[in-house]
């Protein structure tokens, strides 16, 4: 079940292009703590340039993902129908056998693919000088802090 569930988180990931919150199974802080981490300037540029490559391994990997599920013979909305019916019981929807073994085919080779992925992800934020757990930080703040997220925009436009 808990793999299922992170082969969910997955494929939501994949679907949202410009996520910046790339390890989920990462705890979150405390509110209260996030508000307290002041970000530096240095950090913020590491930051920024992780998210760059961050954004650009998470869109080859989507269209990587969505090549073997047309090569599988099925729609994206299909698909995405179909697993979450495998990962929720309380969302119903009628497969034939070879939709749903096509399914099997398709995250299993999801699977494959994750842990390199994940390894990318994790050398790119490393390669910036930037630990995992500060850049999971650094994300989880800008969801809420509009002046952090203004000193991105002018990083990215400067």
């Amino acid at each position: 079940m808990i793999r299922s569930n992170k082969m969910a988180g997955m494929i939501m990931f994949f679907m949202m292009l410009g996520s910046t919150a790339v390890f989920a199974q990462t705890p979150q802080m405390p509110q209260q703590e996030q508000q307290q981490t002041e970000v530096t300037d240095a950090e913020l540029t590491k930051f920024v340039e992780a998210l760059k490559g961050v954004q650009m391994v998470t869109q080859q990997a989507q269209q990587k993902m969505m090549q073997m599920v047309q090569e599988e013979g099925m729609e994206i909305p299909r698909f995405n129908e179909i697993h979450q019916a495998s990962v929720d019981p309380e969302v119903g929807v009628e497969a034939t056998s070879e939709e749903k073994a096509a399914h099997k085919k398709i995250i299993g080779e999801l699977e494959t693919m994750q842990a390199g992925i994940q390894e990318q992800l994790e050398n790119l934020i490393k390669d910036q000088g930037l630990s995992l757990e500060r850049y999971e930080q650094i994300a989880m703040r800008l969801q809420s802090d509009t002046q952090l997220q203004q000193r991105i925009q002018q990083m990215i436009q400067g």
